[in-house]
């Protein structure tokens, strides 16, 4: 096993990591920029580094202090987290040639499966199901407009090396999607580069439904069930469960053996999630996947038991799975909802500050991924995700009521938070019948924005 690892992250997930090492004798490494110093993870962990400026880009994502801060206290492996330098192929690949162990795939097959389009090809070779669209090259507006109207509106514009929901753009006409593919290919290239994009059919309405997968070095792959995730307001996720209330076994079976051909047509290994999109005629298509440990995985931690941060470590050093398919069990319900520093009344506008008070909900079935404490003063500069609540129970009813009870209780003073909104979401009609897909929110709980 490892001695020594570096987080290459800040927040909840960089003490999630720090909690998994401590847990099995593994020394570890906070960073962190000037934003940061006193940051919980830099308390929590064994040694801690500066390693640039408040910026992300100075310090975050510059790899080259991150890389040195790893050589400097003898850390011989990397843990990135999500977001940040997770799934750039770069940073993992400069970590091999450094001989420190990047906790992740590997960096060829991130870099495959990290360009949308290319993943598109790969799944399409291995009768992985996908949406239909076009993923060659687009030679201008002209040539992308004419694709536009064969593939047949609505159109989804997407950025070929896209994530986060930047770079997506939905098009119902000639004119919409001439206006989409500009700003498609411009945030593109803020956001990653890269103005590559691709076309496919948008699914009116669809289920976001992903599956957590895990793989070895020795070609053992298995799934740990699904997450239900269409909760989402501007493609990013608000709330998310597991399991999913849509999939009987027989589809659960069968969205499982398409996430383990994905990995496998990838030579995927560690931690992984493959993401489709389900319709209302039980169609699913491969959508994405993500190369890197999820902000979701506590819900299938929940129902299945298994400490995925630590399977990360163990796969990470060479150990085999010590699971097969059927060991694994699906037990009762996981609800996450994400608590996050904004003012839903004002457009969701991040509302950075410093806490000065702090009530954290407790008791059986409640669990809570965070980095705040009382006095902590939440950064202008990162994401304004300050919490996870995650609550379990034997159904879906009792995790919902758990969850009620849990963001009542929970009450963070000196900032705004999204919590109430949260528990409007749990209170709704569609969201208790489990009838709700990746258009819920903005067509029925979000104000529109002025």
């Amino acid at each position: 096993m490892f001695k020594k690892v570096l987080i290459a992250n800040r927040g909840e997930i960089a003490v999630r990591i720090i909690r998994a090492c401590r847990e099995m004798g593994i020394s570890t490494v906070a960073v962190y920029s000037e934003a940061d110093k006193e940051a919980l993870h830099t308390q929590l962990a064994d040694e801690a580094i500066c390693i640039g400026p408040a910026m992300a880009k100075d310090s975050y994502l510059n790899i080259t202090n991150i890389l040195s801060a790893c050589v400097l206290t003898g850390a011989d492996a990397i843990h990135p987290g999500f977001g940040f330098l997770s799934e750039n192929p770069k940073f993992a690949k400069m970590c091999r040639q450094c001989n420190i162990k990047f906790i992740g795939p590997d960096y060829e097959t991130i870099e495959w499966i990290g360009n949308k389009a290319k993943a598109r090809e790969i799944m399409k070779s291995c009768n992985v199901p996908v949406v239909p669209g076009y993923e060659g090259k687009i030679r201008d507006e002209a040539h992308a407009l004419e694709l536009g109207k064969e593939i047949g509106y609505p159109v989804m514009i997407k950025a070929a090396a896209g994530g986060g929901g930047k770079g997506i753009r939905i098009a119902n006409n000639d004119e919409e999607f001439l206006m989409g593919f500009k700003t498609a290919k411009a945030e593109a290239k803020a956001c990653f580069g890269d103005d590559t994009l691709y076309l496919e059919k948008f699914v009116q309405k669809p289920k976001h439904i992903e599956f957590q997968i895990l793989a070895d070095e020795y070609g053992n792959v298995i799934h740990l069930g699904e997450r239900e995730c269409s909760m989402q307001r501007k493609n990013q996720k608000v709330l998310e469960e597991a399991p999913s209330n849509v999939l009987n076994e027989q589809l659960r079976a069968k969205m499982g053996e398409a996430a383990k051909m994905a990995a496998l047509a990838v030579d995927y290994k560690n931690a992984g999630t493959i993401e489709f999109l389900f319709d209302k005629d039980n169609n699913f298509y491969f959508m994405e996947m993500n190369t890197r440990i999820q902000v979701e995985h506590p819900i299938t931690e929940m129902i299945t038991g298994i400490d995925l941060v630590k399977e990360q470590l163990k796969i990470a050093c060479g150990k085999k799975l010590r699971f097969t398919q059927e060991d694994i069990k699906l037990k009762g319900h996981a609800i996450e909802c994400r608590v996050n520093a904004e003012d839903p009344e004002h457009d969701f506008r991040p509302c950075p500050g410093t806490i000065e008070e702090l009530c954290v909900p407790g008791g059986m079935g409640v669990r809570i991924d965070s980095a705040i404490y009382c006095g902590y003063k939440i950064p202008h500069c990162y994401d304004s995700m300050i919490a996870k609540v995650i609550t379990f129970g034997e159904n879906r009813n009792e995790a919902i009521v758990k969850m009620r009870r849990a963001l009542a209780e929970f009450a963070v003073g000196g900032v705004k938070t999204n919590i109430n909104f949260e528990l409007s979401i749990l209170d709704s009609k569609e969201f208790l019948e489990g009838d709700y897909d990746t258009s819920f929110l903005a067509e029925k709980m979000v104000k529109k924005d002025a």
